[in-house]
């Protein structure tokens, strides 16, 4: 029945004062009845008043009232006080039982999963038969003799379920990896149907260490593979001194030059002279000027004879660069310099001719 049929029906639809009292009473608190929303007709003579929750957590739900009367009556009776969600109210899930709620990964440490005899995924295990051989196979090789393994269905939906996951041939890293897993060292093969399409992972470095994955999946820690060479992110720069290039540079000696085990200290070169050229003392006064004092400048009687100096240039004096030397043995040498010592001043007046000059 429609709004207007309830408007017709005035004693009930009048009674919003009377639907707000008992809401509030049903409520917990009288601000969580808020505004009047409106009636609806649910029948005849039965009409229910809606009003908005204010309660928190109850957004989009409504406090139903319903009230109705007797033929003939002039007074409104509540029948009912709810509250009933409205549109976009905020519901929980439709229940499910466990068994069907139950989602991978819901079960923690201390979790038990309660005991299924019709498990589709399963059926029974390897029955002995009586022959050896193929009890043998079944029970040592294939591990079948348990009450129940895996049926079809479910070795079927485990095998989907790891081929289409992180451990197939489609994952991220499956995709950039340079080789697949059939070829790993490090792949452990598994028994039975489901070993020919999957294995199990023994490699600490790869991110699927100790999980199943497909033959044909891959990672970067493949123990066959290698990395692609490349410059490094840290080029050297280019060094203050370049000691990698060598410049070869001839030094040249000239012909006339003194070995080193010969040269003066201090090195400087010594010139050598040929043996037959002017002796020292004779180069000596060539080239060292000798003052001479002229004997008339010197007054007689007043300067005795002997202090009269001679002035003379020492030899040590004479640059040694200025002067040839003879290359003469140590003894020879030895005797020119004795004689140069014991030689007068070549200008110089002698003791005697001072006395003579005097007479």
């Amino acid at each position: 029945m429609s709004v207007a049929a309830a408007t017709k029906d005035a004693v009930l639809t009048s009674a919003v004062d009377l639907a707000r009292q008992f809401a509030v009473e049903l409520a917990e608190h009288p601000s969580d009845v808020g505004e009047y929303l409106g009636a609806v007709a649910d029948g005849e003579r039965l009409v229910s008043h809606r009003f908005a929750c204010a309660a928190t957590g109850y957004q989009g739900w409504q406090w139903t009232v319903t009230v109705a009367r007797v033929p003939r009556g002039r007074i409104a009776t509540v029948c009912e006080a709810v509250l009933l969600p409205g549109d976009g109210a905020i519901l929980a899930p439709e229940w499910l039982p466990w068994s069907e709620r139950l989602r991978p990964g819901d079960i923690g440490p201390g979790d038990v999963v309660p005991f299924r005899a019709d498990d589709p995924r399963l059926e029974p295990g390897w029955t002995p038969t009586g022959d050896d051989e193929l009890d043998s196979v079944a029970i040592e090789e294939l591990a079948l003799a348990r009450v129940r393994i895996l049926s079809r269905d479910g070795r079927d939906a485990a095998a989907t379920r790891w081929y289409t996951g992180s451990q197939g041939p489609t994952s991220a890293g499956a995709l950039a990896a340079a080789d697949a897993c059939m070829s790993c060292g490090f792949l452990v093969p598994l028994q039975g149907a489901l070993g020919t399409v999957f294995g199990v992972c023994a490699n600490e470095w790869s991110p699927d260490d100790g999980r199943v994955v497909s033959l044909d999946h891959g990672c970067g820690a493949h123990s066959e593979t290698d990395t692609e060479p490349h410059a490094s992110d840290w080029p050297e720069s280019s060094a203050a001194i370049d000691d990698l290039d060598i410049e070869l540079v001839s030094l040249g000696s000239p012909a006339n030059a003194v070995p080193a085990e010969d040269a003066a200290a201090g090195d400087v070169a010594v010139v050598e002279a040929p043996v037959d050229e002017a002796p020292v003392a004779e180069a000596l006064a060539d080239e060292v000027p000798v003052v001479e004092a002229p004997v008339e400048d010197v007054p007689v009687g007043e300067a005795p004879a002997d202090e009269v100096p001679a002035v003379e240039a020492p030899v040590d004096d004479v640059p040694v660069d200025d002067v040839p030397v003879d290359e003469a043995p140590a003894d020879e040498a030895s005797a020119d310099e004795a004689s140069a010592d014991e030689a007068p001043a070549a200008d110089a007046p002698t003791d005697d001719e001072s006395a003579g000059t005097s007479q």
